[in-house]
């Protein structure tokens, strides 16, 4: 399995968004399935104690480059850091979620959710795309949330930029799917990352470690366009989606951002 999974997906991997949590894992699934990775992250020192455990653990190759996501010059710098390496694997895990009434985020705040969550993962998208479909392999993983299917109170831009992520994945699924290239958009319920246990004042039903929603999620690459890891999360996802109005659906996801800081 993971001698097929570095064929279809390798030689090289980028994780965005790498330095703990789900990018880590990410980082260390992809790893020991064989592939070489590009870590990108604003946090450099996350990074390299990273990359030196995976080396070390799995005898991978591993570079890391300070990231900021946001910047204008995105693209130009995502060209140059891949310039010497076939890219065969993009994980766009990084996000940006200021939490709060939506007045009392500042413009600025506001228009980087969207550089981070909706301009970020369409640049790696168009940037990397192209040559995957030239030699008809290679795949496309993008983390949406649960938040993204209906309204969110507190995290509305947050919310709305994972709907962005979740419609385009699901759009390049058939359309990449077709010329060879497997697209997967994972929206994850909470999960127990450094971030998530800094902003819950509890846990949500649901939880999942990282790993649990890694091994979800590239156990899912190939086979559909969209996942819900885990069970709860499933189940929930049936009962706000298909049973209850958008009315009660958004009032069950307000008392649950209630919590969050």
């Amino acid at each position: 399995m993971t001698h097929e999974f570095a064929s279809r997906y390798g030689p090289w991997a980028i994780v965005a968004g790498a330095s703990e949590g789900l990018g880590a894992a990410f980082a260390e699934g992809l790893a020991r399935r064989g592939l070489n990775l590009l870590l990108l992250a604003r946090r450099t020192e996350l990074l390299g104690a990273l990359a030196e455990k995976l080396t070390a653990e799995c005898g991978v190759e591993i570079r890391c480059a300070a990231c900021d996501l946001a910047d204008p010059g995105l693209d130009a710098q995502l060209a140059t850091l891949s310039a010497s390496i076939d890219v065969g694997l993009v994980v766009y895990n990084a996000a940006y979620a200021p939490v709060g009434p939506f007045l009392e985020q500042s413009t600025e705040a506001l228009l980087r959710v969207v550089d981070v969550n909706v301009r970020g993962p369409l640049l790696f998208a168009r940037r990397f795309a192209p040559a995957m479909v030239a030699r008809r392999r290679g795949g496309i993983l993008l983390m949406s949330s649960m938040a993204g299917f209906q309204g969110a109170p507190r995290i509305a831009t947050y919310a709305a930029s994972k709907a962005f992520n979740t419609v385009l994945g699901e759009g390049l699924w058939s359309e990449l799917g077709q010329q060879g290239v497997d697209v997967l958009v994972t929206c994850a319920g909470a999960v127990r990352t450094p971030n998530y246990l800094k902003s819950a004042r509890g846990e949500a039903p649901g939880t999942l470690d990282a790993v649990e929603v890694v091994e979800s999620s590239l156990s899912s690459l190939g086979r559909r366009p969209s996942l819900v890891p885990g069970f709860i999360n499933q189940l929930g996802r049936f009962v706000l989606g298909r049973m209850l109005s958008r009315r009660s659906a958004i009032a069950i996801m307000g008392k649950n951002t209630r919590e969050l800081t």
